[in-house]
């Protein structure tokens, strides 16, 4: 399903939204989710993301200024859109609600 969000989706938009406008691309997104979660993130599975995101709309990127240390490369920064964040309150309130009354993830820390 095209407009589906998936939980990976779900993590590289909060990433995004997380960090300095400065650090929106691939290293620093990867970067902050590894952090969040424990859990190793391929790089490439961060820009196939991006790339889906893009097409949906839900993420715009811009390309920066070229870099000595990137051997000439620009890095290519990404902007969640309006449409994104929307999407990722959608995701959030179903999430919340899926949640509610289950006793068994009410408080604890099993």
């Amino acid at each position: 399903m095209a407009d589906h969000l998936g939980s990976f989706e779900l993590m590289v938009l909060l990433a995004v939204l997380r960090l300095d406008e400065d650090k929106t691309y691939g290293v620093p997104i990867a970067n902050e989710i590894e952090q969040a979660t424990g859990r190793s993130v391929a790089l490439a599975s961060v820009y196939a993301v991006l790339e889906r995101l893009e097409d949906r709309g839900w993420v715009s990127s811009r390309v920066g200024e070229s870099t000595a240390q990137r051997g000439g490369r620009a890095k290519r920064h990404f902007h969640v859109t309006a449409k994104g964040i929307r999407r990722v309150r959608e995701a959030k309130g179903a999430l919340v609600k899926m949640w509610m009354g289950i006793r068994e993830l009410q408080g604890g820390t099993t």
